[in-house]
């Protein structure tokens, strides 16, 4: 700025700010819902490592393993049951942590390509996960994807179309 130009005023700058949109409520609502489902997919990530072995968890091991043993499941087969599990909720904890990214992103932003982003990963993980657990005759997995999707489709639907471009 040179010694001949004006300081600019608060109204100056003012004037050249982007304008905040107007609150919106449902969509602060359905982004917070969006948060809340992330957040729950991070406690069930760290959760299923410290319970998977717990001996609640009996009835649920000796569920999936009648898929795959005729009788009682050797030993070794629960120890490595549980490990997958384990090996699970890490991923579900990366995955989580991700999914809390893109919507972070999905809401400063308002940008529809990153709720898509979000739908286009549960549309590729869903099918094949319930696929996998009919298969295996795993009913209460197929109640929780379908759970999952009830609860995450239709608000990241409503976000992609109401935000712009």
């Amino acid at each position: 700025m040179n010694i001949n130009e004006a300081v600019p005023t608060v109204g100056d700058v003012a004037g050249r700010v982007a304008p905040r949109p107007a609150p919106d409520n449902a969509r602060r609502i359905v982004v917070n819902w969006m948060y809340a489902a992330a957040i729950v997919h991070l406690l069930v990530g760290v959760a299923v490592p410290w319970l998977a072995g717990a001996p609640f968890a009996d009835a649920y091991h000796r569920g999936i393993e009648l898929h795959f043993w005729a009788g009682a499941a050797p030993e070794p087969a629960r120890v490595q049951q549980i490990w997958w599990m384990s090996l699970i909720g890490a991923t579900v904890q990366c995955a989580s942590v991700w999914m809390l990214a893109l919507v972070h992103l999905g809401n400063r932003l308002r940008k529809r390509e990153v709720w898509g982003w979000l739908l286009a990963g549960l549309l590729i993980w869903a099918p094949q996960d319930m696929l996998f657990s009919l298969q295996a005759h795993v009913w209460g997995h197929v109640a929780i994807d379908a759970a999952a999707l009830v609860a995450m489709v239709p608000p990241l639907v409503w976000l992609l179309m109401r935000d712009t471009v």
